[in-house]
């Protein structure tokens, strides 16, 4: 009995991970046959109908689709209108002449989205509390978190150089999503140098490398920005040509330590304001003594909104920033988040087995199933109080930020939501995964995730989305 249970699992698995059960995923399935390995399903919310899958419960790399878990676990954990502060507090107080003499803390409070904007608040609150002289230094506190180690290749290379905004590393304290900022200007004549000023303040902050040249009317724009360490200082290295008669360009790249770029734009920032400070400013890991007492704060914006930018643009330092926000105890890292992830999973009806080592995604050793990644959905679905502000995060392909996911018909394009995942290294990975709404209103989950091997060739998003539309549209009209 037992060796015919056995053999009926061994053939139910094969059954599953056959092709041939694709129906309703017919197009999807030549990803299969193309020796992609492939996970999917699609099934609807009011019966439990699965429509099509294909080895749903594979264990697959889900890519950014794990945005989507952090997503729901931090709306699960904070709520949708939490918001993270910002503090500046000090032991001292200003006297009558608005001296402050004692150390000014910033207390990082591992806003993701915090920027320069909310610091010249911060500053401006400071000045209207009476401070204005520091005669100490300025702490740039991450006992939160950071510097938190890296995980992935990107992350690891950035400490040294950056080429790149997506890889910023990890700080409690961090400001302008980790990445600094320079705008590049053509000068007044060709072969004159290009005109190169900071975003954040008129006073210099970053070191600046300039090797851009300005060329005559219509010569063409081309730039590149390179952020290197060099004598442990941060200096962005830019080269190229830009037109005289071209409009200013913005340029982003990863900072080598978010806590020190935080110390260095918040001098600046009260140098502007007109409130000196005599001792300089550094980064620490020590949390500010009880003592201390607030002298200015801001709050960030609500996480609803902060979910938003972190799922519509999926940006890597938002999402493993609200990861670390998960964990509880001080000196958090993206394991302990990811545990976090984990444990919120755990508690999620019917999910499965699920690894979780960053809320970002950039990870590739997360891994997760169709099935899975729909249970999830699903039980997002369920809570009234928090569906609201989850389904927001996902895109329309009619109108999404992002414009590759453009395509299919009109149904495929008005009557789905979701979110895309992409991974390059090690294997190729392409995910989807989110809700439908069919011709007659009902609510449904699908979840597709394409995984290559060493073999398999390069996949683009439209040899996954153009499938994808032909077998979602027709589960739409059908149901």
């Amino acid at each position: 009995m037992r060796h015919c249970r056995r053999l009926l699992a061994v053939v139910l698995l094969l059954f599953l991970a056959s092709p041939s059960l694709a129906a309703g995923f017919d197009a999807i399935a030549a990803l299969v046959d193309r020796g992609f390995r492939v996970g999917a399903e699609a099934r609807l919310l009011d019966d439990g109908s699965v429509l099509g899958a294909i080895a749903p419960e594979r264990q697959l790399s889900p890519a950014s689709v794990s945005k989507s878990y952090l997503a729901a676990a931090a709306l699960d954990r904070f709520g949708p209108q939490h918001r993270f502060t910002t503090r500046l507090l000090s032991e001292a107080a200003p006297d009558e002449e608005g001296v402050l003499t004692g150390d000014l803390i910033l207390e990082g409070g591992g806003d993701p989205a915090l920027t320069t904007e909310d610091l010249w608040r911060l500053v401006q609150r400071l000045h209207q509390a009476g401070v204005r002289e520091v005669r100490g230094r300025l702490l740039v506190s991450q006992w939160r978190f950071g510097p938190v180690e890296c995980l992935t290749t990107d992350r690891c290379k950035t400490r040294e150089r950056a080429t790149n905004a997506y890889s910023a590393l990890l700080s409690s304290a961090g400001v302008n999503y980790g990445n600094w900022c320079v705008t590049v200007a053509p000068a007044e004549r060709a072969g004159e140098p290009a005109r190169v000023t900071g975003c954040d303040s008129q006073a210099a902050i970053l070191a600046i490398d300039n090797r851009v040249v300005t060329r005559p009317d219509d010569s063409g724009t081309q730039l590149s920005a390179e952020r290197i360490t060099r004598d442990g200082r941060d200096v962005m290295v830019l080269g190229g040509q830009i037109s005289t008669n071209a409009h200013p360009r913005t340029l982003y790249r990863a900072s080598s330590d978010p806590a020190d770029q935080m110390a260095l734009t918040l001098l600046a920032m009260l140098d502007q304001a007109g409130i000196a400070v005599s001792g300089g400013a550094e980064a620490t890991q020590a949390e500010p003594p009880p003592t201390a007492r607030t002298l200015a704060a801001v709050d960030g914006k609500p996480l609803q909104e902060l979910l938003l930018r972190a799922m519509h643009y999926s940006n890597n330092y938002m999402a493993d920033m609200l990861t670390l926000n998960l964990v509880e105890t001080p000196r958090a890292d993206l394991r302990l988040g990811g545990a976090r992830l984990e444990a919120f999973v755990a508690g999620l009806p019917d999910h499965g087995p699920v690894t979780l080592l960053s809320g970002s995604g950039l990870t590739p050793e997360n891994r997760t199933s169709a099935r899975g990644a729909n249970a999830l959905l699903e039980s997002l679905y369920h809570r009234p109080s928090l569906f609201p502000s989850f389904v927001a995060t996902l895109q329309s392909p009619d109108n999404g930020v992002m414009r590759f996911i453009r395509r299919g018909s009109d149904t495929f394009q008005r009557h789905v939501m979701l979110k895309t995942g992409t991974l390059n290294q090690p294997v190729t990975v392409r995910a989807v995964s989110g809700y439908f709404r069919t011709a007659s209103g009902r609510w449904g989950v699908f979840s597709v995730l394409v995984n290559g091997t060493g073999a398999t060739p390069y996949l683009s998003w439209p040899e996954v989305l153009d499938p994808l539309a032909v077998d979602l549209e027709r589960m739409i009209d059908n149901h």
